[in-house]
């Protein structure tokens, strides 16, 4: 397939290898760095990228590739931040748990966490990619959060989707991670129908919501033509004022046709994208981080503080991990 790049160049960093003088010599210098006036609404930015492309069922190494080709694309158009598809190394469509525990790997000590950790390293950046997990005897659909540190943390996917739920154990929680530029969390897919788990990351601070996805084709349900996946995943980040990144695949896999369209979205609705139905892409646009944490609404209104707390626990009930790193 013929590879689209759709790119928003604004706000990209220039000479991500490069080293830079973080102590200008003279007085003068230091002066010269800065803008003579305030500019407002750049406060965080970040260039985020969402791939899109088709993993072949079981060709691991292939699809592994194929991951950081896309990612090294990404980078090359100065992505800071860069979320792949869900089981993007494995494909998704298995008959039985064997067949997904051979396409399984450690977390963190596999080798896809090994190779883009070296990749986020060499860049300077950070990388989302779903995977299957492999712990002990049980398998997870697990997102993994890699950065130029090395693995950061992970992320196991809540809400298991049809035979999801004859492959993988469910996981609890919803960890959140500080970065350089805000404050990051992860979702896989159905999560993404939820609206408790944004809420709980926002409730928690989160910023950006990184969500690789495999949505599929449900006739009279979610289609091509009528994307239900991306208007979801709009209402989602507008009702908790996320930004939230959503990498999904395309093809068929074993009759079952992937839904393509991955978009970034925030308050306003669909921010960049969303992509095509059936093309490879990658999808890149800066963001401004500090929009995630502007929930004032109108004077009267904040997403957060409006809630009525008296009637419904602030968390929802969630006690699990404590947010990470904050």
């Amino acid at each position: 397939m013929v590879a689209v790049e759709h790119a928003r160049r604004g706000s990209s960093l220039k000479g991500r290898n490069e080293p830079c003088n973080l102590l200008p010599e003279t007085k003068e210098d230091r002066m010269a760095e800065f803008e003579t006036k305030r500019v407002e609404g750049q406060e965080s930015m970040v260039t985020v990228a969402a791939l899109q492309f088709e993993p072949l069922l079981g060709q691991v190494d292939r699809n592994r590739e194929k991951l950081v080709e896309l990612t090294t694309r990404a980078f090359d158009q100065q992505a800071q931040l860069i979320v792949a598809p869900e089981a993007c190394t494995s494909g998704y469509v298995f008959n039985n748990r064997q067949e997904a525990g051979q396409c399984a790997e450690a977390v963190p000590d596999g080798p896809t966490v090994a190779a883009l950790a070296d990749l986020a390293g060499k860049n300077n950046g950070y990388i989302v990619t779903g995977l299957i997990e492999k712990e002990g005897a049980l398998l997870y659909n697990t997102a993994v959060l890699v950065g130029p540190e090395g693995y950061i943390g992970k992320y196991r996917k809540t809400h298991l989707w049809d035979l999801d739920n004859t492959l993988y154990e469910p996981g609890n929680a919803f960890p959140v991670f500080n970065l350089p530029f805000g404050r990051v969390a992860m979702s896989i897919c159905y999560d993404g129908w939820f609206p408790e788990v944004n809420r709980i990351y926002a409730a928690q601070g989160a910023d950006i919501i990184c969500h690789p996805t495999n949505w599929v084709v449900v006739p009279g349900l979610a289609e091509p033509q009528n994307p239900s996946w991306v208007f979801a995943a709009a209402a989602q980040a507008a009702c908790s004022g996320l930004i939230v990144v959503c990498a999904d695949r395309i093809g068929t896999e074993r009759g079952i046709t992937f839904g393509g369209h991955s978009c970034v979205c925030g308050l306003p609705g669909v921010i960049q994208g969303p992509a095509a139905f059936d093309e490879e892409e990658v999808l890149i646009t800066p963001i401004n981080v500090m929009d995630a944490r502007r929930k004032q609404v109108s004077p009267w209104n904040h997403l957060l503080r409006d809630r009525r707390t008296d009637l419904y626990d602030t968390m929802l009930g969630y006690d699990g991990c404590p947010p990470t790193g904050r």
